[in-house]
């Protein structure tokens, strides 16, 4: 079997009263056969338009030879570094495939202007610009952290004399305005199916092309697909995408909060993944499954809060559980393709069982509309209510900051937090220089007591996101911001990439609190390295 599941405890009861209206009402056949009506009429035309990804292992075959070719061509010009600029679903596959391959992908999904920097730069390690091919992956073309590096590195190629025509690599819908305006410059194009969205993307050209550029093996990772494709598409109690779903969307009253723990498998990365598609199909209307991306020992594996189901990730889930005592969790094993099937299959059922269209993502936009807005307007940014040993403390209820100090700031936000509520991070900052800043989730989690996520700016608005605005309205959010002196500007746009970040992060802010009245406190470190410091013992 390509794909395991162990189950015990309660989710093994939830599971087993679930399947059999599953399995009855033909939901597994009914995808695998494009059935649009599944989701409700509310859902029917977008359905319609979304279900590509059931198909996308044969569809994509064609391309593993294109993308080896030109793999090679580039290797014959030198090139030996691999780029990916891309956002969401167009970064977070390509990630988990090279990580898990061993082979080396330089991600920018990041408008912080150190990392764009980074990315254009490279290092003695992997190579500079000179060894550097960029691919830019969009399903429209219009996504303006993508677009902003495009425009970065096509100036930066130009400045060394390189043409950008030879080194950049275009993944997006056939008729989008970058197709045509990529194939109109000369660039070489690899189209993707229309038919799949972002985060159901991971086995099309936007998952294949990166990789494959960097040196995995695509077409093994379509083989390990395929072996699971009989298994997902059968209506049976042994579907392992019906008793995902069942596990993670089951239930009376329903977990609506899902752990996920990486613990000794070879597959590298993949709760990012998971995060993105689970939490973007779910989260909406009200309602939905929040993922929480939790380490072996994070304190709400101890915990065990009653809305939270733990799914871990492992490389033998019928073995696993010999030697480990997991009781009440879901244990899940199998290839990488796999996983990615079983995900895609049981996120959509998922969607079915809670009522919604897990294709759309109606509230994604909202912060992108403020972030543009506070570009053109470029209003003065608002005054700290306070500022403490380097670190501003802005907040969306004024009550919020009455003690003047991070630690009680950071009290009042988790005293705004419901039973069933959860504490989200956002960090806008460039995290190759404060990658030890994602450690603040542990101290946060076991601080405030509830479930706590943690999610890298703007990236995360392409994930998650929508959960904060479409989910149960029970978040509490921090954000983390820098100040730096690095900036860099945006080839032909009026704003610099240091703008765009702050009118990224200040836009989602204001949606949150001023949309849908979250509590939003914003701490900005004026010298992060240091800063950081004093801000783990706050939240301690």
């Amino acid at each position: 079997m390509s794909f395991d599941i162990h189950l015990s405890g309660r989710v093994k009861s939830v599971v087993e009263a679930t399947l059999p209206q599953l399995v009855a009402s033909l939901v597994a056949s009914g995808v695998t056969a494009g059935d649009e009506t599944l989701w409700g009429p509310a859902a029917e035309a977008e359905a319609s338009q979304r279900l590509g990804w059931v198909e996308a292992v044969s569809v994509s075959r064609p391309l593993v030879p294109e993308i080896l070719a030109l793999r090679e061509r580039l290797a014959a010009r030198g090139v030996t570094r691999i780029v990916l600029a891309g956002m969401g679903g167009s970064s977070l596959a390509p990630e988990v495939i090279t990580q898990t391959a061993g082979v080396p992908l330089v991600i920018l999904d990041s408008t912080a202007p150190g990392q764009v920097l980074a990315a254009i730069d490279g290092d003695a390690e992997s190579g500079d610009l000179t060894r550097t091919a960029l691919v830019v992956s969009s399903k429209s073309g219009s996504t303006v952290e993508t677009d902003s590096a495009k425009r970065a590195f096509e100036a930066a190629f130009r400045d060394l004399g390189i043409d950008p025509v030879e080194r950049i690599v275009v993944v997006t819908d056939p008729g989008s305005p970058l197709d045509e305006a990529a194939r109109a410059d000369g660039y070489t194009v690899f189209n993707a199916d229309p038919t799949v969205g972002g985060r159901y993307s991971a086995l099309t050209a936007f998952g294949l092309v990166p990789a494959g550029l960097a040196g995995a093996d695509i077409a093994e990772l379509l083989d390990e697909a395929e072996a699971s494709s009989l298994e997902v598409a059968i209506d049976s109690p042994d579907n392992p995408a019906l008793v995902l779903a069942a596990a993670i969307a089951g239930g009376e009253p329903r977990k609506d909060k899902l752990g996920l723990v990486t613990d000794g498998t070879h597959i590298v990365g993949l709760p990012d993944w998971i995060e993105q598609l689970v939490a973007e199909s779910t989260g909406k209307g009200g309602t939905g499954i929040l993922p929480v991306v939790l380490l072996p020992v994070s304190p709400e594996i101890d915990a065990k809060p009653a809305d939270l189901q733990i799914v871990r990730l492992v490389d033998e889930a019928k073995q696993f559980h010999l030697f480990e005592h997991h009781e009440g969790e879901v244990l899940v094993s199998g290839s990488l393709g796999a996983q990615f099937v079983v995900w895609e299959y049981a996120t959509a059922i998922a969607g079915r069982m809670l009522g919604i269209n897990p294709f759309d993502q109606p509230d994604v936009e909202s912060a992108k509309v403020a972030a543009r807005g506070l570009l053109e307007a470029r209003p003065e940014l608002t005054e700290p209510a306070f500022a403490v040993e380097g670190v501003e403390v802005r907040v969306s209820d004024p009550s919020l900051a009455a003690s003047g100090t991070v630690a009680g700031v950071l009290d009042a936000l988790w005293s705004r937090l419901d039973a069933d509520g959860y504490v989200a991070i956002h960090a806008y900052v460039n995290r190759l220089e404060l990658p030890q800043l994602s450690g603040l989730r542990e101290l946060v989690a076991a601080d405030s007591g509830r479930p706590t996520t943690f999610g890298w700016g703007p990236r995360f608005l392409h994930s998650t996101g929508q959960y904060h605005k479409g989910g149960p309205a029970n978040g509490v959010f921090l954000q983390i911001l820098e100040q730096t002196d690095v900036d860099l500007e945006i080839p032909d746009r009026p704003f610099t990439f240091g703008q765009l970040i702050q009118a990224q992060a200040a836009g989602d802010a204001a949606v949150l609190a001023q949309g849908h009245g979250r509590p939003v406190v914003t701490l900005t470190l004026t010298d992060p390295q240091i800063e950081v410091l004093s801000l783990f013992e706050a939240a301690q």
